[in-house]
């Protein structure tokens, strides 16, 4: 379109009509690639599709089942008119239950580093009522929610707060995030697209067979991780390792011929999650949330975190102990809380949950 100030003369209009684009047609009775699921992608046009999909067990592409919620629920007990956080917004499934507890009166902060999500997240709840009084959105890591708080004024501290450490369904769905080993797309892992390495970069960038290993351990506990590791370097001297099916090929060829589908899909998961918990420094995050935890509550708040791995729950477990122990919490979850079989029958990414709470 021409600059009404430029002097020149405007562009004429086109009595053409634009032509119409019809989607490209999937192959088979059901799509298989992300892109392909318009029905799912689309939930307002096809409630019925989305209906069939839950009540299967299926998480719908582009949307996250909020997982032990109730439990939750019960153990931060918000109430009406109370302050609180969800620390890893996601697609906003905890925060729509909470915003449900505490009111029109009272106020959540929610934060995610997730660019791509959030303002949808937000958008989200705001068409089902929840206003800017209520619901206060930030772009930022859990690890930064002192800092945040500060900024925004509030100095009276939080009745509860929520950390669900877990991949959201959004995330492990798309390709293009590369986050999942059961989809072809970059090999990218970054819980923020725009800042930091991705993880054919952090691969390529690893200084040793020896640091890969560690990581593998600490982030996957696999008994294969130093033959994966020698093989991740020695494929990444011959060409870079830039796809998610890459990385797949490179730990499928180190595992015998006739390994069962189970420690096939149960190698592959270790590998992936272990390398995505390095590219984002996820335990170095989450030690720091866990150490400001006690001065972002009142006293009598209370904290929630849902882990899915061991190394995650293990720093919970024991921060809580040791908070415990020295007073500074005055009660914590005795045992770890996991999702009941109906749970995990209706959706089985809530199958390696655990919950801990604490109260100071």
């Amino acid at each position: 379109m021409s600059n009404p100030n430029s002097g020149e003369p405007p562009e004429p209009l086109s009595d053409t009509p634009p032509t119409h684009q019809r989607r490209v047609r999937y192959s088979g009775k059901n799509p298989r690639r992300y892109d392909q699921k318009y029905k799912e992608l689309d939930p307002e046009r096809d409630p019925a599709t989305i209906a069939k999909l839950l009540a299967a067990g299926k998480t719908p592409a582009g949307q996250h089942r909020p997982i032990l919620v109730q439990e939750i629920l019960d153990h931060l007990s918000p109430q009406s008119g109370q302050s609180g956080a969800d620390v890893t917004f996601g697609y906003g499934g905890h925060s729509e239950a909470l915003l449900g507890q505490i009111g029109e009166t009272g106020k959540l902060l929610a934060l995610d580093i997730d660019a791509c999500q959030l303002s949808k997240s937000e958008m989200r709840l705001q068409a089902l009522g929840h206003k800017e009084q209520t619901l206060t959105v930030v772009k930022s890591n859990y690890a930064g929610l002192k800092k945040v708080m500060s900024q925004l004024g509030w100095t009276d501290g939080l009745d509860f707060l929520l950390a669900d450490l877990g991949l959201s369904s959004m995330q492990i769905d798309d390709p293009d995030r590369g986050f999942s080993y059961k989809h072809d797309g970059p090999l990218d892992m970054r819980m923020n697209p725009n800042r930091g390495a991705s993880a054919s970069v952090w691969i390529a960038r690893c200084s040793s067979v020896e640091k890969l290993t560690r990581v593998l351990i600490e982030g996957g506990d696999d008994p294969n991780a130093a033959r994966i590791a020698a093989a991740i370097f020695a494929a990444r001297s011959q060409e870079p390792i830039e796809t998610t099916m890459q990385l797949r090929r490179i730990i499928e060829r180190i595992l015998p011929a006739n390994v069962s589908d189970k420690t096939l899909k149960s190698t592959l998961a270790r590998t992936f999650q272990a390398i995505r918990i390095a590219v984002n420094n996820e335990f170095s995050a989450l030690d720091s949330f866990l150490a400001q935890i006690p001065s972002c509550l009142r006293p009598g708040g209370r904290v929630a975190i849902l882990s899915f791995h061991s190394g995650e729950d293990r720093r919970v477990k024991h921060y809580f102990r040791d908070g415990f122990r020295n007073g500074i919490y005055q009660e914590i979850s005795p045992d770890v809380i996991r999702p009941t079989a109906k749970e995990t029958g209706q959706n089985s990414r809530a199958a390696a949950a655990k919950l801990r709470w604490a109260r100071v």
